[in-house]
């Protein structure tokens, strides 16, 4: 691939790879230093051919890596040998290219080159979407020199490195959403509810909203207009639930209006991943967030219950997701529509518009400090 085409500013080398929710963050930052006219590099594993954007057009190294959780004592080993071979690959890398700078995203795809980095006494920057450090971040928090995070707080908490609460990026298509204020539904009026389930729809929200919705008093369940994600197996079954009740509905497998369901939205019920979080609070809508129970550390129960600390969601574990503990919760929803107005409200003052630009402020103001003088920080941890 070709490098971007800018002359002036600071080679920077962003470590990403695995899922979207590390994935987008580093191409948000990754836009945000272009307009700011750096050089970027993308070093990732070999999943890095797919992505596309302005990561996409960058000039991409690959090293290789590996995940160590949930493996046979066997795999477990392999990753180690692939995270050792790639940290030997990423530091030749960081040699040749000498960045002013490595900004990190998680996963294992990060760790071999924000591990060289630091050892090579690069300036170095992490970010951690979710209210738990994930694994690869935890191993490194220790040995870089700031980490921003999505969550006023993460656990467990870092030692020795700066923390900056700098939110997690979301698409300008979702940031856009909060130029459309939230309105509460009127008290006889349509109640729009948006579900969403991740990419392939969430299989218990199939089983429980249409149950929930059946128990409503009739002059209740009418004012619904529901449009709701499922997976493919599901959609002529949740169809066929919701017939009987008369209701609006738009069922599909993927959505491609987003934006534009989420402003319209009166509520939401949802997983809590960070990205999700992170586009709720910045569109300010108020959300039932339901975390998905497997989700490593349990981060997103971790994710929820800060939200829910701000007042800006209700909690409802999985295990608790009922027909009729929804029911209940969405009677209380109708019949007292400014409780979603107060929700919505710390919903949106929670959420961080500028994360990008925030996420880019700290890169740089790092790399003015290390051209300044050397960073006391980092030089007392030494070479590894």
């Amino acid at each position: 691939m070709m490098a971007a085409k800018h002359t002036s500013g600071h080679l920077i080398a962003l470590a990403a790879g695995g899922t979207g929710g590390h994935v987008f963050p580093a191409e948000a930052l990754a836009q945000e230093l272009l307009n700011l006219g750096h050089r970027l590099v993308l070093i990732t594993d070999n999943r890095g051919a797919a992505y596309g954007g302005t990561l996409g057009q960058l000039e991409t190294l690959r090293v290789n890596a590996g995940a160590i959780a949930g493996r046979s004592l066997l795999g477990r080993a392999s990753a180690m040998a692939n995270l050792g071979l790639g940290y030997f690959q990423a530091r030749q890398h960081l040699m040749h290219l000498r960045p002013a700078a490595v900004v990190g995203f998680g996963g294992y795809a990060a760790a071999p080159t924000v591990l060289a980095a630091s050892n090579l006494r690069i300036a170095t920057v992490i970010h951690e979407q979710n209210a738990v450090l994930g694994r690869a971040n935890r191993m490194l928090a220790g040995r870089v020199q700031r980490i921003c995070t999505s969550f006023d707080l993460v656990e467990p908490p870092p030692a020795g490195a700066t923390v900056i609460r700098t939110g997690n990026p979301v698409r300008p298509s979702i940031a856009a959403v909060r130029n459309t204020p939230y309105i509460a539904p009127a008290q006889t009026g349509p109640f729009r509810m948006l579900v969403l389930g991740g990419s392939q729809g969430a299989r218990i929200f199939s089983d429980v909203i249409p149950a929930a919705v059946a128990k409503l008093p009739r002059s209740l369940a009418r004012r619904l207009e529901i449009a709701q994600q499922c997976r493919p197996e599901d959609l002529e079954r949740v169809e066929a639930a919701y017939a009987p009740l008369g209701l609006k509905t738009q069922l599909s497998h993927f959505f491609d209006n987003v934006p534009q369901l989420l402003a319209n939205a009166h509520l939401m019920i949802t997983r809590s991943g960070a990205s999700t979080v992170g586009e709720i609070t910045v569109a300010g809508r108020p959300a039932v967030l339901v975390p998905y129970p497997f989700a490593a550390d349990d981060h997103q129960t971790a994710n929820a219950k800060a939200l829910v600390e701000k007042h800006g969601a209700w909690l409802m574990p999985q295990d608790d997701f009922t027909p009729a503990t929804l029911a209940a919760q969405l009677t209380q929803f109708l019949t007292k529509p400014e409780l979603l107005a107060d929700v919505a409200a710390a919903s949106s003052a929670f959420g961080t518009p500028d994360a990008a630009s925030r996420l880019a402020a700290v890169v740089t103001a790092l790399i003015r400090g290390a051209n300044g003088k050397h960073d006391s920080s980092h030089s007392a941890r030494g070479a590894a």
